[in-house]
């Protein structure tokens, strides 16, 4: 049995979002190293703030300063810090109660090991040296002996408050394809474009995917299908994609290959954007060294009629 492929794979995008009174005025007090949390209906003070009442739902909007010292209400250590994780050392990931708040906030205590941390430490804030109205203005937390910080008196008023953040969301992970994709991604090697049969249906899936997904059975005949097909419906890209080399506009589309009883999407090129249909005949485009065909062009022939393909759209 060949070997099953897998690599290492990365999604990742930056997440933009604006802020209303409570928020800003949360993240600009982490800049200027002050901490407000927000007064709920029931009286609790709610640090991380929330902007609606969590008992009543309304909108809530009166802040009130607590102290940058609090206690650790739960704990668990951290030996393999992650990348963008606040410390590269080992560290405790805590909850903390700070003075005055009613609620934890959850954060990074700087501890030389796990024997220094317990439920009920004492911790105060190390500020960032450098702020900008962000949760990473608290660099962490740090052990602290003693009772709750002065507070700064400060209303929520700052100048120049934060509007809006950026986040970068990222998710880091080794993909496998499994067996059935590893034969098709193996066949687009010799340019070649192989599938599977269901041996119930007896329709054939490109790409592959080791099962039928309408018999649930398991599927394991291949079936080579194509090279050419049939256009069954496509759409204009009109917006050019980050790091992506190709002229706006194009086409991408579905295209049921010849054999096949799955559409499967690529770009179409060799014909202008506005003369592409459904029903057009097309075949691969292949560029040297290539793995998968660069883009499917027209193959001259007349279109397909519209009833070989309806059951494809």
């Amino acid at each position: 049995m060949p070997e099953v492929l897998k690599a290492p794979l990365v999604v990742e995008f930056p997440f933009t979002r604006s802020l209303g009174p409570v928020q800003s005025a949360f993240l600009t007090g982490l800049r200027e190293r002050v901490v407000l949390g927000v007064r709920a209906s029931d009286g609790r003070t709610l640090v991380p703030p929330v902007e609606y009442d969590p008992v009543t739902a309304d909108e809530i909007h009166d802040l009130v300063e607590v102290a940058p010292t609090g206690t650790v209400t739960t704990w668990a250590w951290n030996h393999a810090p992650r990348r963008g994780q606040p410390l590269t050392t080992p560290f405790a990931w805590v909850l903390v109660r700070l003075d005055g708040a009613d609620t934890a906030l959850l954060h990074a205590l700087d501890a030389p090991g796990p024997d220094a941390v317990h439920t009920g430490t004492r911790v105060r804030i190390r500020w960032a040296e450098e702020r900008t109205g962000a949760i990473t203005d608290i660099a962490c937390f740090e052990p602290y002996e003693g009772g709750p910080a002065e507070l700064t008196g400060s209303t929520g008023e700052f100048a120049d408050p934060v509007a809006g953040i950026v986040a970068a969301a990222r998710l880091d992970y080794t993909y496998s394809p499994g067996r059935a994709q590893t034969a098709y991604i193996n066949s687009l090697a010799d340019r070649r474009t192989v599938g599977e049969r269901c041996p119930s249906c007896r329709k054939v899936y490109v790409p592959p995917r080791g099962a039928c997904p309408t018999c649930g059975v398991p599927t394991d005949e291949q079936v080579e299908v194509g090279p050419r097909g049939t256009v069954t419906t496509f759409c204009i890209v009109n917006i050019k994609a980050k790091n992506l080399d190709i002229e706006v506009p194009y086409v991408y589309a579905h295209i049921a290959l010849d054999g096949a009883d799955l559409a499967l999407h690529a770009r179409i090129g060799g014909i202008p954007y506005d003369q592409v249909r459904m029903g057009l005949r097309v075949e691969p485009v292949w560029t040297d060294g290539a793995r998968y065909p660069d883009h499917y062009r027209p193959t001259g022939e007349p279109d397909a009629d519209y009833d070989t393909y309806k059951e494809l759209l």
